[in-house]
């Protein structure tokens, strides 16, 4: 079976992809505004976005990150704040939510299903899970969607690596280093360079970026109509030469009890339909509110700090290096140049 069968190819035949709708940024600022003006009012208000569009909101003056003393308001604002960069990472996939009500340092609970009756301007839309039935799922693209998803308690923006019109196609592989609990930081550093140089072996393309918590993800963009287990082999094979490579600092056993401690887990796992990371400039459940930063491989030093990246400093690191992850997913990797000599 060739890598990108006809099968394949007729089955990708979709509708064509919405574009994301932002809001000027003036028009943010205000927002903006009006979200803090509600967080010290008591924290319940009514939000103006889009058109006639509304949003509720509330407890936006509870503390969702008691370190930093953030609020939810906060995380709200960051949100709208980066709503220009990271709508157009999650138009059209469907999200997962890991929804912490009282913030990081209270109880969470992880929801795949739209809830009932979402807002108007929310959007939620049938997505059908490989092995499990049809159900209404939140969709990213919008600014409504995206600050309702901070209204319910999510914290992170985890989208599927397909989209609602083609969920059997994967823009991206990833592959994702996760240290074990004996593991440094600048371990995995180390262990993304490896790929990197694994990748450019491969004559492939890789964008870093930390994972907002322990880990550095490498995203490959993928041509079209690249089916989600061939991104998956795609990951597997950079993830098991690294390791054949690099046997003492890395591994790609799947069960933790097996893992050297020290070792940096290399993980291709995460790209089965419907398995999520961290969206590029999500926040994460930290305490340090950090968040999933692109990065350049020459920023891949022993000097990186992940907690360098926050819901306070992204701003200004956009700002600074401008919309990095765009700049790396225009270059796209064709799975036939790796697999076609394999007889895939």
């Amino acid at each position: 079976m060739s890598v990108l069968s006809s099968t394949a190819r007729r089955a990708a035949k979709r509708p064509r992809r919405t574009v994301a709708r932002t809001l000027s940024g003036s028009r943010i600022r205000e927002l903006i505004g009006e979200i803090a003006a509600i967080e010290n009012d008591g924290g319940a208000g009514t939000l103006a976005l889009a058109g006639d569009t509304q949003l509720e909101v509330s407890n936006l003056d509870k503390r969702f990150f008691p370190k930093r003393g953030y609020t939810k308001g906060d995380l709200m604002a960051y949100y709208a704040s980066v709503s220009p960069f990271l709508l157009s990472a999650i138009i059209d996939r469907p999200l997962v939510m890991k929804r912490f009500p009282n913030g990081v340092g209270g109880p969470s609970f992880y929801q795949q299903r739209a809830p009932d009756d979402p807002p108007a301007g929310v959007r939620a839309e049938p997505v059908a899970d490989e092995g499990l039935k049809t159900q209404q799922r939140l969709v990213g693209g919008d600014l409504t969607t995206l600050l309702y998803l901070v209204q319910l308690g999510a914290i992170s923006i985890d989208p599927w690596h397909s989209r609602v019109q083609s969920v059997g196609f994967a823009d991206y592989a990833i592959v994702d280093l996760d240290p074990g609990p004996r593991a440094s930081f600048r371990r995995v550093v180390d262990v993304a360079l490896w790929v990197g140089e694994e990748l450019d072996r491969l004559g492939l393309h890789g964008v870093p970026k930390t994972s907002g918590a322990s880990g550095i993800h490498i995203v490959l963009p993928l041509v079209a109509e690249t089916p989600n287990e061939t991104a998956r082999l795609m990951a597997e094979i950079v993830a098991t030469r690294v390791a054949d490579r690099h046997p003492a600092a890395t591994t790609v056993t799947r069960w933790v009890q097996s893992r050297p401690a020290s070792a940096v887990y290399v993980d291709f796992l995460q790209n089965i339909r419907g398995k999520t990371v961290a969206s590029v400039y999500s926040a994460r459940a930290t305490p340090d509110a950090t968040v999933s930063a692109p990065l350049r491989w020459n920023e891949l030093t022993p000097e990186l700090d992940p907690r360098a990246f926050t819901i306070e400093t992204m701003g200004t690191r956009l700002r600074d290096v401008g919309d990095l992850w765009r700049e790396g997913m225009r270059r796209l990797n064709d799975p036939r140049r790796l697999l076609g000599a394999r007889g895939a």
